[in-house]
């Protein structure tokens, strides 16, 4: 979920802030009143909202497709994990398409694509062609999401944008709390017997609608002078993230073999090549998929590792803590669903009041202070777990996921504006989809992880009962250690960012005219 809040601004990594600034003056509606806007918006935002359903409703059928498929953990984790992992590869390259070839074009390409995917998942007759097919749709999110901000900054006036960023932000909410509460009506209605499948088939009458209406009234926009496409830097990147996360995933029911500990230690060998043809790129043509300048501010750096571990510790828990209600608890797909909303509500709440009310007055201590309380949630949660053991109900469980929820709020609304606050204004662009495309990575990486810290603890049998519940326990300690690590971390943040008005007067004040950058 909280990866899920972040994973929604990466359109802004989509190239140089002055190709923005150029998109506006050449794109932007003639008339501030075309109410065509507000139909491409609803538009965009319609798909914008089936993605972040899609990342949370699927975690809430696991149980039953294991059960219909037989499936192994390996294919279980990467159901999840591939999608993931296919997203993050694929943000920053799908934004820099949006710039070449056109946005609206890349975005109606995106959504056919994820829609045919969605349809190839719904029909799925093993596991292996349901993992493809979610391969496929993380790819094709890749394509579509980058391009609904962006559409949005270049089809609305300045004076509109805040209130509509508040509208997407409300969105954002509405999907992590409907995804698994809509998850877990569709498979106990079991509609015309399909079971789980409909999760999928759902975005089919969503897609098919979203391409009719967009090509009709969605404008054309790209970036004048957009920089070239570095597939060289795509290929390793993804090959190295493949190469960590494919033994993790693989190797506990493979016995841990040698070729798993080969890749893993290819992995950080071809993410130095990447760094260096990074650098090569740059002095070749100026345009990287990466910008490795960013990497000597030291907030962002810290920014950038908070939002890999903060993407881990998602990942573990929330794969866990769904098999720990169904697998373990042996609870309905309707009532584990029913139970997290205590969580997605708590995090809405106090996402709203970090941002308006904490952050301005207490800065960096904020976010940390709700890595700390998140932590205390979960520990209180393996005592519950525990105490209760077996016999704990839905309404013990809302204590210590309120309060993790509250520690979240306080972490995932104000943390890119946080670690963007240092970022030279001509870069904040690529800055900010960095963070997002880390965010995800960090997701893939601890939904693989999963296979160390909670399913070497059970085994790949199908039993219900206590061995899931102790091993949700040790894998909760796991968490715990990653939050604290990322209270740590957090130290390198800046004590309090500053407003977007503060930043443009100290610009202005050393002489240098400002980027007009909307905020994320």
């Amino acid at each position: 979920m909280s990866t899920e809040t972040s994973k929604t601004a990466p359109e802004r990594e989509n190239g140089p802030v002055q190709e923005e600034r150029n998109d506006v003056a050449h794109d932007a509606p003639s008339s501030p009143a075309d109410r065509r806007r507000w139909l491409a918006l609803a538009i965009v935002m319609t798909a914008a909202f089936m993605d972040l359903v899609d990342v949370t409703i699927v975690n809430i059928a696991i149980r039953t497709m294991r059960e219909d498929f037989g499936a192994s953990t390996s294919a279980i984790q990467w159901i999840t994990a591939g999608y993931a992992l296919a997203f993050a590869a694929g943000l920053i390259t799908g934004g820099r398409l949006g710039d070449i070839y056109g946005r609206k074009r890349v975005f109606l390409i995106g959504i056919a694509g994820f829609t045919a995917a969605s349809l190839l998942c719904g029909v799925a007759a093993n596991p292996d062609i349901l993992v493809v097919a979610r391969l496929l749709q993380g790819a094709l999110a890749a394509l579509m999401v980058p391009q609904v901000l962006a559409i949005i900054h270049v089809t609305f006036p300045p004076q509109e944008r805040g209130k509509v960023f508040g509208m997407f932000g409300a969105i954002v909410g509405l999907a992590a709390v409907s995804g698994p509460l809509l998850g877990a009506l569709l498979i106990e209605w079991d509609l015309f017997g399909l079971g789980w499948r409909p999760i999928f088939l759902i975005n089919l009458p969503v897609g098919i609608m979203g391409v009719i209406l967009g090509r009709k009234f969605i404008a054309e926009s790209k970036a004048p002078k957009a920089l070239r496409l570095d597939l060289v830097g795509v290929v390793l990147a993804t090959l190295a993230l493949v190469l960590l996360i494919f033994p993790l995933t693989h190797g506990h029911e493979n016995d841990w073999p040698t070729w798993g500990f080969v890749c893993m230690g290819a992995a950080p060998l071809v993410f130095a090549a990447f760094i260096a043809y990074e650098k090569y790129k740059i002095k070749k043509d100026g345009s990287p998929l990466v910008e490795l300048s960013l990497f000597k501010v030291k907030s962002f750096a810290g920014g950038i590792a908070v939002q890999l571990t903060f993407g881990i510790a998602t990942g573990i828990f929330f794969l866990v803590w769904t098999m720990y209600m169904q697998m373990g608890l042996g609870w309905s797909v309707l009532r584990a669903g029913l139970t997290g909303i205590p969580f997605s509500i708590a995090v809405s709440v106090a996402a709203g009041l970090s941002v308006e009310k904490l952050v301005p007055r207490f800065g960096r201590k904020v976010l940390q202070a709700g890595a700390l309380v998140m932590a205390a949630g979960l520990l209180l949660y393996i005592w519950e777990s525990q105490h209760y053991g077996m016999e704990i109900a839905s309404w013990q469980m809302a204590a210590p996921l309120i309060v993790m929820g509250v520690g979240m709020g306080l972490i995932v609304a104000p943390l890119n504006d946080t670690v963007l606050s240092e970022v030279p204004r001509e870069h904040a662009g690529s800055a900010s989809g960095l963070i997002n495309t880390t965010g995800q990575m960090g997701n893939a990486l601890g939904l693989a992880l999963t296979s160390v810290v909670f399913f070497g603890l059970i085994g790949d049998d199908m039993v219900f009962g206590p061995q899931y519940v102790d091993a949700f326990r040790g894998a909760l300690w796991w968490v715990v250690a990653v939050l604290i690590v990322i209270f740590a971390v957090m130290f390198v943040l800046p004590r309090r960012a500053l407003a977007m008005e503060e930043r443009e007067g100290a610009a202005e004040h050393a002489g240098r005219t400002p980027e007009k950058v909307p905020a994320v």
